[in-house]
């Protein structure tokens, strides 16, 4: 359709065209002939094209197409499928896209299976071991937004991650209509949910353990849960549930007796008639650690500062603490981690000396027997001004102290230390962690501070008779438990150096199954900058096959990798080298033939009715699939839309136009040329 304006341009440019041939050809030429029409009609060619070219001719076009709506087949390809009858599975999923075909005119047919991802395909493997029936809807109404769409969901309706698919259908955009696949019948069914756990735990200590039990089912029943751990019987107890009371949390504690990686299974005796019992049982693993720390209290003076301390450390199994004399043989201090110096003196020469040659870290006590001058001259971490008397000091809790939290430890009602030092100068990078007050003064000098060195840690406290802390902590509480935590803390901080490694390994001791079973690693240059320019080779040992391989680990962002799912489950050594260096780093691991989806044995189709109702869908089984392509056939929601789109073409392709005025322009010259025209 082109517009009247545009038409009468069009006789404008022909006429104005047609005019100026007749002026140069006819009206000022005498010339008649064959060659003057020739002539003339290059010429008006040439005209009117350029003509056209500025006029730029235009016409609208309306196309029509028929909109159809698009049905997608989702269908779930996760090892679940496989528990049932796969057999029966595959004929209902053949049926369905046979008789689909037969609404091609009205709908387009898409395929799509998904696992733990979507993807689009219509060949199913049923080997994908994750189920997340919420993302592959996302990514439908990702793909398909602002389309008229509706969804054939085919699975058996249970989900082993992601988002709660019924919750999220109530934001679903299309129409879901779920087909139940698999054995639909309800088992009674006894299961172990969850396992919680702490990843390490330490010798000597017990760690905790919480299990998660449901029962499906509507008798009362009774059975008995069990932990083993490295096959030795830990733990048990009767558990009872019933339809009403169908959940049971268990908490226990285990007993960490030795070192190393070990092996938790949790056990809960079957139902006599349980279809399921793959979900009976579960495993897990932690690594038992010996952190046991050796601290020495030196001192030359006898106070009951020191049983106290000696108390209060070893409240916690992992501490061993030994009392030695300032002169005692040196070479018993070689196994120390920390030392106590419990008011020191002069006598205290050859101690200080060993500190200094092991960069050891240190808790120094101060008191009325403590020689002040010695102390100032003997180390470089703090200055004490002397010249002070004998003086009562009140602590203080300084609420911004970060090293680590002293925030359930209080001081209320808590009697005053004794010391004659004067204020603390810390000449390091240091921390107040109590401040003192002096006859009622809040005094902005450390009673118990902090200080670090680039390799050493120390603390110091200005004051004796701590012993009394401990006695009213226990008045306040009835019990020690405060006290000795709070020191604890101090301890541990006291006993562990910053390790600056430039190769660090982050891996799971234990994995649940193949998929998940990655390294990573991180490497740093001597300036302790990140190196991405390095060479890791990392070397995997089956501990039962002994069969080795050796793969790299691939730069990422920030970090290396090495993805190692192709291996199968069990036990394994493995050694991480940076090439260039000869770095090496060690570990092991388990892998477990851990499988979500054989958790079940019914389908959810409680679930997947939820999800279609929500959606203005309908849920359907196999044996209803006529019923279903008759619905969707029949549905007013889901006929073909046509659709008008208006396009505006150029009448003259410019290109064309301009090769023809060229064309004529140059021909006209020629001729004219040749017959000596000017």
């Amino acid at each position: 359709m082109m517009q009247i304006q545009t038409v009468l341009f069009l006789l404008l440019a022909a006429i104005v065209a047609l005019a100026l041939v007749l002026f140069q050809y006819y009206y000022k030429s005498k010339r008649r002939g064959k060659l003057q029409v020739i002539l003339s009609f290059l010429r008006f060619l040439a005209i009117f094209g350029t003509l056209l070219l500025i006029i730029n001719p235009k016409f609208k076009k309306n196309e029509y197409t028929l909109e159809k709506t698009n049905l997608v087949l989702l269908e779930d390809n996760s090892t679940s499928m496989m528990s049932k009858d796969k057999a029966q599975v595959i004929s209902d999923l053949s049926s369905l896209r046979i008789k689909a075909e037969a609404l091609s005119e009205k709908f387009n047919i898409l395929n799509y299976k998904f696992g733990s991802d979507l993807s689009n395909s219509d060949t199913l493997s049923l080997t994908e071991k994750s189920t997340n029936i919420s993302k592959a809807l996302a990514g439908l109404n990702e793909i398909y937004t602002g389309t008229n769409t509706a969804v054939v969901l085919l699975t058996d309706g249970n989900q082993t991650i992601g988002e709660d698919y019924e919750f999220y259908g109530k934001r679903q955009k299309f129409a879901i209509y779920p087909v139940v696949l698999g054995d639909t019948t309800k088992y009674d069914d006894l299961a172990i949910g969850q396992i919680n756990a702490n990843r390490y735990a330490f010798l000597k200590n017990k760690f905790p353990l919480e299990v998660f039990i449901s029962y499906d089912g509507k008798e009362e029943i009774s059975s008995e849960l069990k932990v083993f751990m490295d096959d030795k019987l830990m733990y048990k107890e009767k558990i009872s549930l019933s339809n009403i009371s169908n959940t049971k949390i268990v908490n226990t504690q285990i007993e960490a007796s030795t070192v190393g990686m070990k092996n938790i299974k949790v056990v809960i005796s079957p139902l006599p008639n349980e279809k399921n019992t793959a979900n009976n049982e579960k495993l897990m693993a932690l690594e038992v650690l010996d952190e046991k720390t050796n601290v020495a209290i030196i001192s030359a003076v006898q106070h009951p500062d020191i049983g106290a301390l000696k108390k209060s450390i070893e409240s916690n199994e992992q501490r061993l603490v030994t009392i030695y004399k300032p002169d005692t043989d040196l070479g018993k201090l070689q196994e120390v981690d920390m030392y106590l110096l419990y008011q020191p003196d002069a006598s205290f020469d050859k101690v200080y000396q060993q500190i200094q040659l092991r960069n050891s870290n240190t808790f120094t006590i101060l008191g009325t027997y403590t020689d002040l001058n010695f102390l100032n001259k003997i180390q470089n971490n703090f200055l004490i001004e002397t010249g002070y008397p004998v003086q009562e000091l009140f602590a203080i809790q300084n609420a911004a102290f970060s090293k680590f939290d002293i925030s359930e430890f209080s001081l209320e009602g808590f009697p005053p230390l004794v010391s004659d030092a004067g204020p603390v100068n810390i000449l390091g990078r240091g921390e107040p962690l109590l401040k003192m007050r002096i006859r009622g003064v809040d005094m902005d000098q450390p009673l118990m501070t902090t200080v670090e060195e680039e390799s050493a840690k120390h603390a110091i406290l200005v004051g004796e008779n701590i012993w009394k802390w401990r006695v009213q902590d226990y008045r306040n509480n009835q019990t020690f438990k405060n006290f000795d935590a709070f020191l604890g803390k101090l301890i541990l901080y006291l006993s562990t150096n910053k390790d600056k490694n430039r190769f660090v390994l982050d891996y799971s001791p234990i994995y649940n199954n193949s998929s998940e079973t990655k390294i990573k690693a991180t490497y740093f240059d001597e300036a302790f900058a990140f190196d991405s320019n390095a060479s890791i080779n990392l070397k995997v040992v089956n501990k039962s096959t002994n069969n080795s391989i050796e793969v790299p680990m691939l730069l990422k962002d920030g970090y290396y990798e090495v993805d190692l799912s192709n291996l199968s489950p069990g036990k394994y050594d493995f050694v991480a080298t940076v090439t260039k260096e000869n770095l090496s780093r060690s570990g092991s691991f388990s892998i477990l033939d851990f499988d979500a989806e054989k958790q079940f044995t019914s389908s959810n189709y409680d679930k997947m009715d939820r999800l279609a109702n929500n959606t203005a869908g309908k849920l359907y089984f196999p044996d209803q699939i006529d019923s279903l392509i008759m619905a969707l056939e029949n549905d007013p929601k889901f006929v073909p839309v046509q659709k008008s789109k208006q396009i505006v073409v150029p009448l003259i392709d410019f290109k064309i136009l301009l090769g023809i005025i060229i064309a004529a322009l140059s021909l006209e010259w020629f001729i004219r040329k040749y017959n000596g025209l000017t």
